[in-house]
C-alpha cells in the first residue's frame, strides 16, 4: 500500500436512518491508503472505531446487534441499499461507494474489549447487515476472520450474510466457532443468469461458485441458507430464472430459501434508475410505475412473486423474516411471523 495521507475533510456523523449512521460509530479521522496490485483502483480509508458492536433500532429485523468492519463495498451491486451510507461521510453513492472503502482497523481489538464488558450479555451479533464483510478488502485486512475467532472464543452466537466465496477461507474457524456457539451463514444469490450477474453485481464471485460455497458450508456442518435477493423486475424475475436458482440452492443443501423483491429507498432509487436508463431503457417506464408510490412495489406484485416462489419450495422450507422498513414488508414465500433456523438464529435479510 502507498504511504498514508491524513484527511480531515470527511464528515463522520451519526444519521437517523436505520440503515446508515445508527449502525455505525462516530469516527472523526481517517488515513488514506491507495490500493496496489490486485487492489489497484481501490482507496482504503483507515479509521479507529469508538465501538464495534452496534445496536439496531427497533426489533423488526430478527437481531439487535451488528458488526460492520467495512463501509462502502467493492462488489458494486447496482441496487445496493447501503450506498447512501457514504453520503453521511461527504462521499458519493456511486463510484466513491465502490472504490473508497472505510476500514475499521481496530475492529478486532474493540470487539475483544466490548465482549468482556459487564454490560454485554452475549446476544446474537449479525454481520453483513450493511456492506459485505467478505468483500475484496477482507482479503487484505482479515478483520472478519479476526472477529469470527474472537466471537468463537467468547462463545457468542453470530450470523453472516455474504455474496463472497472468500468465506470458505475461514471454514476451519467457522467450524471451531460452531463447536462452541450457534453460527449461521446465508448467501445472497439473486440469479444464476450470467449476463444478469455481470451487469448487476460486477464485483462479486459468479453465482454458481456461491452455490458451491453453500454446499461446502452445509457439508461442513455450518447451517447455510440462500436469499434470492433482490428479484429485479424484467431482469431476473422470470419463472425459469427463479426456478434455476431455487432448485440449485435446494440441491446444495440450503437450510432455507427466501425471495426478496427489489425495493428502492432514497438516493438508491435515482442511482438504480440511472443505471437502468443506460442498460435497459425499455424497462424504465415499468419501474417508474412499480415504484410510483414509494420504495416498495405494489402489494399485488409482491404477492405475485411470493406465490410463484412458494410453489417452487418444499413444504418444510424455513424462510427468514421479511425485510421490514418504513412500515411496509416485502413479499415473503409464506406470510408468517419471522422464522428461526434450526440453530435458533434468525435469518437476516438486509443485503438487498
Amino acid at each position: 500500500m502507498g504511504s498514508p495521507e491524513h484527511s480531515d475533510g470527511l464528515r463522520w456523523q451519526l444519521a437517523d436512518d436505520e440503515e446508515a449512521g445508527a449502525l455505525f460509530p462516530d469516527e472523526r479521522r481517517a488515513t488514506r491508503h491507495r490500493g496496489t496490485g490486485e487492489y489497484r483502483g481501490l482507496e482504503f480509508l483507515h479509521v479507529n472505531a469508538r465501538r464495534i458492536i452496534n445496536s439496531v433500532p427497533g426489533d423488526s429485523l430478527g437481531f439487535r446487534y451488528t458488526i460492520n468492519p467495512y463501509r462502502g463495498c467493492s462488489h458494486a451491486c447496482v441496487y445496493c441499499f447501503a450506498r447512501p451510507t457514504h453520503e453521511y461521510l461527504g462521499l458519493g453513492i456511486g463510484e466513491d461507494f465502490e472504490r473508497k472503502i472505510v476500514v475499521k482497523v481496530n475492529a478486532v481489538e474493540r470487539l475483544r474489549a466490548e465482549l468482556t464488558s459487564p454490560n454485554w450479555h452475549g446476544d446474537l451479533i449479525a454481520m453483513g447487515t450493511n456492506t459485505d464483510p467478505y468483500q475484496a478488502a477482507e482479503g487484505k485486512y482479515h478483520l472478519t476472520r479476526g472477529i469470527i475467532e474472537v466471537l468463537g472464543e467468547a462463545k457468542n452466537p453470530f450470523s453472516i450474510l455474504t455474496k463472497s466465496t472468500l468465506v470458505l477461507r475461514d471454514l476451519p474457524r467457522l467450524e471451531a466457532a460452531a463447536a462452541a456457539t450457534s453460527v449461521r451463514l446465508d448467501f445472497s444469490i439473486g440469479t444464476l443468469d450470467r449476463e444478469v450477474w455481470r451487469s448487476t453485481e460486477p464485483g462479486t464471485p459468479p453465482p454458481d461458485r456461491r452455490i458451491e460455497a453453500v454446499r461446502r458450508l452445509n457439508a461442513a456442518g455450518i447451517p447455510c441458507g440462500v436469499l434470492v435477493a433482490p428479484i429485479l423486475p424484467g431482469i431476473s424475475d422470470r419463472e425459469d430464472q427463479l426456478r434455476a436458482v431455487i432448485e440449485a440452492s435446494l440441491a446444495a443443501g440450503a437450510r432455507s430459501v427466501t425471495a426478496v423483491p427489489l425495493h428502492l429507498r432514497g438516493s438508491v432509487r435515482e442511482h438504480y434508475l440511472g443505471w437502468l436508463e443506460r442498460t435497459h431503457p425499455e424497462l424504465v417506464a415499468r419501474h417508474e410505475r412499480l415504484f410510483a408510490r414509494g420504495a416498495y412495489q405494489p402489494r399485488a406484485e409482491r404477492d405475485r412473486v411470493a406465490r410463484l416462489v412458494s410453489g417452487m419450495l418444499p413444504p418444510r422450507n424455513e424462510p427468514g423474516p421479511p425485510v421490514v422498513g418504513r412500515g411496509e414488508r416485502t413479499a415473503s414465500p409464506v406470510q408468517e411471523p419471522p422464522a428461526r433456523s434450526d440453530t435458533g438464529i434468525p435469518v437476516q435479510l438486509r443485503l438487498v
